[in-house]
C-alpha cells in the first residue's frame, strides 16, 4: 500500500478578495476563481500546471486561526517572500530561522488570521 501524502490544501478567508491580494502579492502567483458547493475559491496554481493543489476558500465551515494546522510554502528567497508578506498586510510570527538540514523557516499571520509558513532550502 503506497505511503498516504497531501494532495490538497484549503485556507480559509473572510474576505476572498483581500486573502487573494495578500497570497497573489507574497507568492507572485496568480489564481484562478472559483466555486465548489456554494463556497467561493480562488484556486493555487499548481506546480507543474495540472490541477490545483490548494485554494483559498470562504463559507460557513471555514475559520481562520493561527492555531491549527500550518500550510508550508516552499520559495526560492525567503528573505524577499517575508518582506512581500509584510507589505501586503501579513505579521511576523516567527522570524527567518536556520533549522539545519530542513532550510530556512519562518511564519506569518496572513490577513486573514491564519498561520502560515514559509521554507527555503538549502543549495
Amino acid at each position: 500500500m503506497p505511503t498516504p501524502s497531501a494532495l490538497y490544501f484549503e485556507i480559509p478567508a473572510t474576505n476572498l478578495p483581500r486573502a487573494t491580494r495578500f497570497y497573489e502579492h507574497t507568492l507572485e502567483i496568480t489564481f484562478e476563481q472559483g466555486e465548489i458547493d456554494g463556497h467561493p475559491m480562488a484556486f493555487f496554481p499548481q506546480p507543474d500546471g495540472e490541477g490545483i493543489c490548494g485554494a483559498l476558500v470562504t463559507g460557513d465551515s471555514y475559520e481562520p486561526s493561527t492555531q491549527g494546522t500550518r500550510v508550508y510554502f516552499r520559495v526560492q528567497d525567503i528573505a524577499r517572500t517575508m518582506t512581500r508578506a509584510l507589505h501586503a498586510g501579513g505579521t511576523e510570527l516567527y522570524a527567518i530561522k536556520d533549522v539545519g538540514p530542513a532550510g530556512l523557516v519562518a511564519e506569518v499571520k496572513d490577513t486573514e488570521g491564519n498561520r502560515i509558513a514559509f521554507i527555503q532550502q538549502h543549495a
